[in-house]
C-alpha cells in the first residue's frame, strides 16, 4: 500500500486509477486501501459479493462486473486485493480464478490477503500466480500472534522495490532484510514455527489431515444446528475450510451490527458461549434475503469453527441457548438502548 501511493505521488500512476478489492475485505485492510491509495489519488471500487453465495460462479460473474466498472473511462486498474477466505461472513474465494481474469484484463498486481488459509487449505502460491500472497500462522498454524509470511514473486521487478514500512539500518538491502532486523522486534515467535510444525506431524496426515478433518467435522456441526434452527449454511461445503456459516432463526431479528454484537455478548455473559455473529441485512442488487423454515427473512449468522480439541458437546450447547432463545421469544429489539435500561438474561431454577 505503502509503495502504491508512492506511485502516484511519484506520477507513475494516473490520478484516478483504480484499486480493486471485495466488499467483505477485512475491515484493517480495507482502511489501509483508503488510507494510501486512496488518499493519494486511487478510485477505490469494491465487488459486491451476494451472501448466502450459492456457488464460485457467482463471484466470478461479481468480480468481472466490478472490474469492468473499476476499467471504466480508460482507468488503469493498479491492484485487486482478494481474500483467499474472507474472515466475516467467512467463504473460501475462486483466487486461482480471479487472478487469472486480473492477468487477462491487464490488472497491474494483485494482492491476496489469505490470513486465514495457510491450515485451513492446501496452498501452493506458484499456483495462485499473485504478485503477493501473504498469510498468518497464529491464526490456523498453531503459532503464537506476530508470525507471518509475504511471498512475492521472484521474476517480479517490483520486489526491488519494495520496502519495510519501518525504516531500519538495513533500508536498501531488499525487503527480506529489512524485514529481518527491525529495532527491538522480540523475535521469539518466529522461532516456535519449525516446533509448530513438529506438533502438527504428530497428526495422521499432517496438516493437510488437520485441515481435511476440521472441514468435514465443521460441515456436519454446521449442518446439525441448521437442522436445529430451521435454517441453512452460508456457503457449499466446497467454499468452506475450517469455518462456516450457520443462519440463526429469523425471529430473532437481528438488524444491525449493533445487534449482531449484543446478541454475541450475551450469548458469552448468559450462555458461555463465544461465536461471532454476522448481521447481513444489506444484500446485493437483485438478491432476495434468504427465509427460514419459518418463512422469517434472515439476518443473522453465527460462525463457527473446528480445530483438533473442538468437540460435539461445543456446538450442542450454542445450539440449545439458541433455541431457548427461540422458545422464550427472545427479540433483539429487548436489547436495544432505550430510557429504561432493559437486559435478557437466562431464568435459573430455584433449587
Amino acid at each position: 500500500m505503502q509503495h502504491v501511493a508512492w506511485s502516484f505521488a511519484e506520477g507513475a500512476f494516473a490520478r484516478g486509477d483504480a484499486v480493486l478489492m471485495l466488499h467483505y475485505t477485512y475491515s484493517s485492510v480495507k482502511k489501509s486501501i483508503h488510507a494510501y491509495a486512496a488518499r493519494a489519488g486511487a478510485t477505490v471500487v469494491e465487488v459486491p459479493l451476494p451472501f448466502p453465495v450459492a456457488s464460485p460462479a457467482v463471484v466470478v460473474a461479481e468480480f468481472r462486473a466490478a472490474l469492468a466498472r473499476a476499467r471504466a473511462g480508460g482507468r488503469g486498474v493498479r491492484l485487486a486485493v482478494i481474500d483467499h477466505i474472507t474472515s466475516m461472513p467467512s467463504v473460501l474465494i475462486p483466487v486461482k480464478e480471479l487472478v487469472a481474469i486480473c492477468r487477462d484484463e491487464g490488472v497491474d498486481k494483485v494482492f491476496v490477503d489469505a490470513a486465514h488459509a495457510i491450515g485451513q487449505v492446501s496452498i501452493d502460491v506458484r499456483d495462485v500466480g499473485a504478485d503477493f500472497y501473504t498469510s498468518n500462522l497464529h491464526k490456523w498454524f498453531f503459532c503464537p500472534s506476530a508470525v507471518a509470511f509475504l511471498h512475492i514473486r521472484k521474476d517480479d521487478p517490483i520486489a526491488a522495490q519494495l520496502h519495510h514500512p519501518v525504516v531500519s539500518s538495513e533500508y536498501g538491502n531488499g525487503l527480506p532484510m529489512e524485514s529481518a532486523w527491525i529495532g527491538v522486534r522480540d523475535y521469539s515467535a518466529q522461532l516456535v514455527v519449525p516446533d509448530a510444525v513438529d506438533f502438527m506431524s504428530r497428526f495422521e496426515g499432517g496438516i493437510e489431515g488437520i485441515s481435511r478433518r476440521n472441514h468435514d467435522k465443521v460441515i456436519k456441526m454446521g449442518m446439525m444446528l441448521a437442522e436445529a434452527w430451521g435454517t441453512f449454511l452460508g456457503s457449499p461445503p466446497e467454499m468452506c475450510g475450517s469455518m462456516a456459516m450457520i443462519g440463526l432463526p429469523g425471529c430473532l431479528g437481528i438488524d444491525s451490527d449493533d445487534d449482531a454484537m449484543r446478541v454475541r455478548d450475551m450469548l458469552r455473559n448468559d450462555f458461555k458461549v463465544e461465536v461471532p455473529i454476522f448481521n447481513n441485512s444489506r444484500g446485493t442488487e437483485g438478491q432476495k434475503m434468504a427465509k427460514d423454515a419459518n418463512g422469517d427473512q434472515v439476518t443473522g449468522y453465527v460462525r463457527i469453527s473446528h480445530q483438533v480439541y473442538n468437540v460435539r458437546e461445543e456446538y450442542e450447547v450454542l445450539r440449545d441457548a439458541v433455541n431457548k432463545l427461540v422458545r422464550d421469544g427472545f427479540s433483539c429489539s429487548k436489547l436495544r438502548p432505550s430510557g429504561k435500561v432493559q437486559k435478557y438474561r437466562v431464568p435459573i431454577p430455584r433449587s
